[in-house]
C-alpha cells in the first residue's frame, strides 16, 4: 500500500525461502526474499544448508549469512558455549572458505557477514572478492563494531554498508541518527544501504512496522542532510543491486 518494491524476511534459526514463496502467494505484487544464517540450528557453516534454501522453488532465496547470534566470541569461547567459528589465528576456516567457493558459483546470491567481527569481515570481504563473489554486504556495520576506516576498507573491495533503524530506537535516537549520517557521508552513499531490522518484538519499545519505519529512517537521513538523490541510492538502488535485482 505504500509502494514499497520489496523486503528481505531473516531469521536466525531457519531459512526463510520458503516463507517468502507464500508470502508472495498471499500478497502479489511485492519482491519479497528469503535466505539462511549459517547458526546452530542449520548445524552452522552449512553448505547444504545453503544449497536447498537456494533451490527452493521461486528462487526467492537471495541471502547467505555468516552466524548471526551463534558467532563464537571470547564470552563463549570462555564459558565453553557452542558457537560457529569463522576463523582461527587470523585465518578463516577452510569450510568457510568452501562456503565462499560454493557462493561463487551461484551468482543470484547475495553474501553478508553476519555477526562477525570487523576484522573476520574484512577477511571474508577479501576471500569473497578473489572468487568473484560480486553481491556482499556487512551487516548492520555499527552494531558489529565496524569504524569508518574499516567501512571503507570493505567498501574499496566492493561491498556495502548496511545501516539499520532499529539501532538507534531508545535513548538519544536523534544524537544516534546523526552519526549515523555521519559515517554514511564518510562512507559515501554508493556503498551504503538502508535497512529496518525492525522484524522483532521488545515491550519496551513501540517499533513501527517496517514500511513505516523505513520512511522513517529516510525522513530522519534528509534530517541530517543526506540529499533525496542519496538517500534513493541506499533505499532503493543499493539494495536492488545487491539483490541482483536490478537499480
Amino acid at each position: 500500500d505504500m509502494g514499497m518494491r520489496g523486503l528481505v524476511m531473516k531469521n536466525h534459526w531457519e531459512p526463510t525461502a520458503s516463507l517468502a514463496y507464500m508470502v508472495r502467494k498471499a500478497v502479489p505484487g511485492i519482491d519479497v526474499f528469503g535466505g539462511v544464517t549459517q547458526d546452530l540450528a542449520v548445524g552452522g557453516i552449512n553448505i547444504e544448508a545453503v544449497r536447498h534454501m537456494a533451490a527452493t522453488t521461486g528462487g526467492y532465496g537471495k541471502v547467505v549469512w555468516l552466524p548471526t547470534l551463534d558467532v563464537e566470541t571470547a564470552q563463549k569461547r570462555a564459558r565453553h558455549l557452542p558457537a560457529v567459528p569463522v576463523s582461527r589465528d587470523g585465518k578463516l576456516l577452510p569450510k568457510v572458505l568452501a562456503l565462499l567457493d560454493y557462493v561463487a558459483t551461484q551468482p543470484q546470491l547475495l553474501f553478508e557477514t553476519g555477526h562477525v567481527t570487523p576484522a573476520e569481515g574484512l577477511l571474508v570481504i577479501a576471500a569473497a572478492r578473489a572468487r568473484g563473489i560480486r553481491h556482499i554486504v556487512v551487516t548492520h556495520a555499527v552494531d558489529m563494531g565496524w569504524t569508518v576506516p574499516q567501512m571503507n576498507k570493505a567498501a574499496a573491495m566492493g561491498a556495502y554498508m548496511e545501516f539499520v533503524y532499529h539501532s538507534t530506537f531508545g535513548r538519544h535516537q536523534e544524537e544516534k541518527l546523526a552519526s549515523y549520517a555521519a559515517m554514511m557521508k564518510r562512507v559515501g552513499p554508493a556503498h551504503c544501504i538502508l535497512a529496518t531490522d525492525l522484524g522483532r518484538i521488545t515491550p519496551s519499545i513501540a517499533y513501527p512496522l517496517e514500511p513505516r519505519g523505513m520512511l522513517d529512517f529516510m525522513k530522519a537521513m534528509l534530517r541530517h542532510g543526506l540529499s533525496v538523490a542519496e538517500i534513493n541510492q541506499m533505499a532503493k538502488a543499493n539494495p536492488a543491486r545487491a539483490l541482483g535485482i536490478g537499480p
